[in-house]
């Protein structure tokens, strides 16, 4: 079970883009990778073809490794808090903010 998972509002650690804040737009979870909303956005030139009538030049959301990234508990005014697991009242397999102790809601 993935610790981080699509529509987590996350905070950047680590690299170049850390500190910056967004939302997991999908998850890669073989290559242990997210896409995150407005972060690691790169310029990339397409070529006219028969699916695109003119060539220009696009913004491209590129995939960051996970361990870059730390899930933002809103229960705790904003500061990013690390994941357990535990289980609920029903023993079903929850997601837990260890800095608020509260469970993290799932879509």
């Amino acid at each position: 079970m993935q610790r981080l998972r699509k529509g987590d509002k996350v905070r950047v650690i680590s690299g170049s883009e850390k500190g910056k804040e967004g939302t997991i737009l999908k998850v890669f979870p073989k290559e242990n990778k997210a896409q995150v909303e407005g972060i690691n956005v790169h310029k990339k030139h397409q070529k006219q073809n028969y699916k695109h009538q003119e060539s220009k030049i696009i913004e491209v959301t590129l995939k960051m490794d996970m361990s870059n990234l730390a899930l933002i508990d809103n229960k705790s005014k904003g500061k990013v808090s690390k994941i357990k697991f535990g289980f609920d009242k029903n023993n079903k397999k929850v997601r837990i903010a260890k800095l608020s102790n509260s469970e993290i809601g799932s879509k």
